[in-house]
């Protein structure tokens, strides 16, 4: 069992993959194919946004964020300290200093009070100017950016969608990366759209911005590559993982998210109450690159994981240690207390998820489960 089966969807989209690698071998238009462009218009108008700008990576996108915002040394940038390493990392990179909020525990998103109480924590102190919020769609599932844009607003605050693993995920129709002033998000291959190596995009409805972005993406070149107007760096999409995100993209969303959706809803029907599952609220959808389970502490949850991995079921710790108790991070100051976080680095597991899961093999994975619980 995988616990997210990219050879069987492989199988399942080889010759329409094959076919659009090999046009890009024919062509040999490796960099800024055609393929790169067409795909950046797709994904906008998946999202709903004016602009899609591919790069190299998920955590490159959030960096050219934080330069087209001019993040610098002083400005504080609040992240969700239950998340993975990049969405603090990239504001450390800036040198402006993290502020992290705790997250709710029936979501594992932003706790809107935390997240307040960081913000005037950080308004009373005076040192640092508060300047970002970046919400984390955390596990496949938009935050709630009904509450965010409210305190973005209120607090004179830019909100930055990290939709890493929330492509494909909706708030009452509207889509994942389509939230806050601009979104960024990652095709790391195990994402719910994922290409055959590294890859990420931003999205934004801002001009100046996506000018600025496809700029900074190529060496900050003005109007041709060798005029050089800014200082830029070399973060592009490859015209081959275009390829494969655009055959990939179709897939998604023909029958990939809508099946991922039946394979969470048959884990949460037989599940039941033996266990604590993922909540999702009324008018969210998620894209679900995780299911997550809740244990009652981390001996019976590393326990589980043990007795899985012998009736050979993979399983997974998404995270094992909070964001404030980084080594990285040993010199940032804590303005509050995340004591959902904590918890949830020691009782979280998450099972093989993916659109391509057996009804076989989602029977075995409840029944271990259930086996040992019981």
């Amino acid at each position: 069992m995988e616990f997210r089966d990219l050879k069987k969807q492989y199988n399942v989209l080889q010759n329409e993959i094959d076919n659009a690698i090999s046009e890009v071998l024919h062509n040999c238009n490796f960099i800024g194919g055609n393929q790169v462009k067409d795909l950046q218009k797709q994904l906008a108008d998946y999202v709903g946004s004016k602009h899609c700008i591919t790069c190299a990576n998920g955590t490159d996108a959030l960096t050219m964020m934080m330069m087209a915002w001019g993040v610098k040394e002083g400005d504080a940038v609040f992240v969700p300290d239950f998340t993975f390493f990049a969405s603090g990392e990239i504001v450390a990179f800036s040198n402006a200093t993290p502020v992290f909020y705790d997250v709710r525990q029936d979501t594992f998103n932003a706790d809107i009070s935390s997240l307040e109480e960081a913000i005037k924590a950080v308004i009373d102190e005076g040192r640092l100017t508060p300047r970002v919020i970046i919400a984390v769609d955390l596990f496949g599932q938009p935050a709630d950016y009904t509450q965010l844009e409210k305190i973005a607003s209120k607090y004179d605050l830019l909100l930055l969608e990290d939709g890493a693993q929330g492509f494909g995920g909706r708030i009452n129709g509207k889509r994942a990366c389509s939230f806050g002033d601009a979104a960024t998000t990652s095709f790391f291959p195990a994402k719910p759209l994922g290409c055959y190596g590294d890859g990420g995009a931003i999205f934004t409805d801002d001009d100046e911005t996506a000018e600025y972005l496809y700029s900074i993406a190529v060496h900050g070149k003005g109007t041709y590559k060798y005029d050089n107007v800014r200082i830029g760096w070399n973060s592009r999409l490859d015209t081959i993982q275009a390829a494969v995100l655009k055959v990939k993209l179709d897939a998604f969303e023909r029958y990939e998210l809508s099946d991922i959706n039946a394979v969470a809803d048959k884990y949460t029907k037989l599940f039941g109450d033996i266990v604590t599952l993922p909540v999702v609220p009324e008018g969210f959808y998620s894209s679900w690159a995780q299911y997550t389970l809740q244990l009652e502490n981390k001996e019976k949850r590393d326990e589980l994981q043990k007795r899985l991995k012998e009736s050979g079921i993979p399983s997974m710790v998404y995270y094992p240690k909070p964001m404030h108790e980084q080594t990285a991070f040993a010199g940032v100051k804590k303005y509050v207390d995340c004591p959902v976080t904590v918890r949830l680095c020691d009782t979280v597991l998450s099972v093989p998820m993916h659109p391509y899961l057996t009804d076989e093999e989602i029977q075995k994975v409840v029944s271990e489960v259930k086996k040992y619980l019981s």
